[in-house]
């Protein structure tokens, strides 16, 4: 190693988003998979931890999110899955184990830009420190990309109410 080279990651945990009623990804989730491949592929992190559950549609998001790493040519023991989270609150509580179990401790959390700020509260309140990797998506129309800030901005009061309250 050099004087100036960093040691990666140990871990970038890629939040699900919807998958398609035909088992394909959504745009936001090929985004954030894509986002953790490049870091995992550069070397910044060492493994991705994709989390999220079957939340619409039987199959499961991290499951879509590890065939969508794997056909991008990393092997498979660097991508692992949480299987069961059905929103944000849940991919922290569910992925603390695995994280705990793996001795993980230097983490990112790759999601979309907007909901950065809701996520890296929850996951450092239920304990988890992550640093931000936020997506940022490119040729998003404006009437979205303020949508998805304003659906974030909303979402924020009643995930603190939640959280606090040890609710899922």
């Amino acid at each position: 190693m050099t004087p100036t080279s960093v040691e990666p990651y140990d871990a970038a945990i890629v939040l699900g988003a919807q998958v398609c009623p035909d088992g394909s990804p959504s745009p936001a989730l090929a985004r954030r998979v894509g986002h953790a491949v490049r870091l995992a592929q550069t070397g910044v992190v060492a493994h991705l931890l994709m989390s999220g559950g079957a939340v619409r549609h039987s199959t499961p998001e991290a499951r879509v999110m590890r065939d969508l790493a794997l056909a991008a040519g990393l092997a498979p023991e660097r991508v692992v899955t949480e299987e069961a989270s059905r929103n944000t609150i849940g991919n922290a509580r569910l992925s603390r184990p695995i994280i705990a179990q793996r001795g993980w401790k230097r983490l990112l959390l790759v999601t979309d830009a907007c909901h950065i700020p809701r996520a890296l509260y929850v996951f450092h309140r239920l304990g988890i420190r992550a640093r931000p990797a936020a997506v940022l998506p490119e040729g998003w129309p404006a009437r979205e990309w303020w949508a998805a800030w304003l659906r974030e901005a909303a979402a924020l009061p009643w995930t603190i109410i939640r959280v606090e309250s040890g609710q899922r």
